[in-house]
């Protein structure tokens, strides 16, 4: 049986152009699921795993009721933490593309405020924002949520994780009782439930059935380790599997720097990513292991969910989680969109009886060995094809990744193979380079231009 199609749902028309526009005909199973009810005005409750097309099910829903000629903030979404409050925004212009004159804001710590404090002088009939943020927007009267018609909770129970609790209840006070409220879960705890039953009115509960929840293609095997040789197990994981893209989870951001700078004295190209990072500093990591300019991304559960990174070919755990469901999350980061993926978890003595939560979760137990097969081989330690490099220039200047492209490969004369990843933000842009043509990359920027305008360029390391 095929998939229902967005065309058939009852749909403004610049929505459904949008998505026709973005090659979007078909949809997934929690969109068919959810996008009759949401979009019938019906609070709804979802638990839904990262890659379920979430995002767009309620940029749609929430988009359908905004009036884009109207700049009071008529829609608010809600997200626990800086990079998926950018992407979600991004997926959201993306759907209200056609829609004249749609302002859509986003607003997170650790980036200057006075841009955003410009920015809601004009207001903006969308606003996706971390609660921390918000909030101080909010007390300074500089946002008012009075006419929000949709609230959006994603990520619901990694906000009550972090212990947004308190923030969301004083930033839903602000909106009105009538605002139809959207609650997307990739767990269905006993916090999200309170919360639903706060904040939701009768609402329509889609949860995904728990065989959807388990990993595709999944390779797992479990290393039993003690402290002494935790690192030592990394190590050689990383020597013998030789991954092209890894996510090494740590429990604490400690950790998360620990291993990051033990990985890098060796010799591996790794970084981490953690909350102390400023969101620059985010922001790049993410781009360099986009890129492939990175082999190993190091972090804490802050990549475990909602972040858009593709073809990871292999997880390590370095801690084991203290939450089942958050090892699930963990592993899910790779053996993505069909690719067969490799999952690694060191286990210690003392973390058994959090393991065997694990299992419990799964269903099954998972192959063990000892950490003593593994060896550390500094030899084969692998460098990054590509490097990334930042240019100082982006969509406010009009440039598109195909204007990169063109310049580099007719101007500097490098190799169309040699050019990878291409991303344009609104000020900047990253451009993936092979490292034998990053020489003439930078020469071209330094010299020469792109579609008639001088940039700046600098290699990210």
């Amino acid at each position: 049986m095929s998939n229902p199609l967005f065309n058939q749902l009852a749909m403004p028309e610049a929505i459904s152009g949008a998505l026709a526009g973005a090659g979007m005909a078909t949809m997934t199973q929690v969109q068919a699921q959810t996008l009759p009810d949401s979009l019938a005005g019906r609070d709804v409750l979802v638990q839904a795993s990262t890659g379920s097309g979430k995002t767009i099910a309620f940029a749609v829903a929430g988009l359908s009721k905004v009036d884009p000629t109207d700049y009071a903030t008529q829609m608010l979404v809600m997200c626990p933490t800086r990079e998926l409050a950018e992407q979600v925004g991004e997926q959201i212009r993306l759907v209200g593309r056609q829609m004249p004159n749609l302002k859509v804001l986003t607003l997170c710590g650790g980036v200057a405020m006075g841009p955003q404090i410009q920015s809601l002088k004009h207001g903006a009939a969308v606003i996706v924002a971390t609660p921390g943020r918000l909030l101080e927007h909010v007390a300074k009267r500089r946002i008012s949520l009075a006419n929000v018609k949709v609230r959006v909770l994603d990520e619901a129970d990694r906000m009550l994780d972090m212990g947004f609790a308190e923030d969301i209840a004083t930033l839903f006070a602000q909106t009105p009782v009538t605002a139809q409220t959207l609650f997307f879960s990739a767990t269905y705890t006993a916090p999200v439930e309170a919360q639903a039953q706060r904040y939701l009115t009768d609402p329509v509960v889609h949860r995904q059935p728990e065989q959807d929840l388990q990993r595709p293609d999944i390779a797992e095997l479990v290393y039993r380790v003690d402290e002494a040789n935790r690192m030592h197990a990394l190590k050689g994981i990383l020597s013998e599997a030789q991954p092209h893209k890894a996510i090494v989870f740590c429990n604490t951001r400690v950790q998360v720097t620990e291993v990051q700078d033990a990985l890098a004295y060796e010799g591996f190209a790794a970084k981490a990513l953690q909350g102390d990072l400023t969101q620059q500093q985010r922001t790049e990591v993410l781009m360099q292991f986009a890129s492939d300019s990175l082999q190993v991304l190091v972090a804490t559960d802050v990549a475990a969910r909602g972040l858009d990174i593709k073809d990871v070919d292999c997880v390590i755990v370095y801690n084991v989680s203290e939450e089942a469901e958050v090892h699930i999350h963990r592993i899910g980061r790779t053996g993505r969109a069909g690719a067969k993926g490799q999952a690694f978890t060191l286990c210690s003595e003392a973390e058994e009886q959090k393991l065997g939560r694990i299992e419990d979760l799964q269903g099954e137990p998972f192959k063990r060995k000892g950490f003593q097969s593994l060896r550390f081989h500094a030899n084969r330690i692998l460098t990054p094809e590509f490097q990334c490099l930042a240019i100082a220039a982006g969509k406010k200047q009009k440039l598109r990744p195909g204007d990169f492209l063109g310049s580099l490969t007719k101007d500097a004369e490098i190799p169309g193979e040699d050019i990878g990843k291409i991303s344009v933000t609104n000020q900047v842009s990253y451009v993936a380079v092979k490292q034998r043509s990053v020489k003439k990359a930078l020469k071209l920027f330094r010299e020469g231009k792109i579609k008639g305008k001088r940039v700046r360029a600098r290699k990210l390391s």
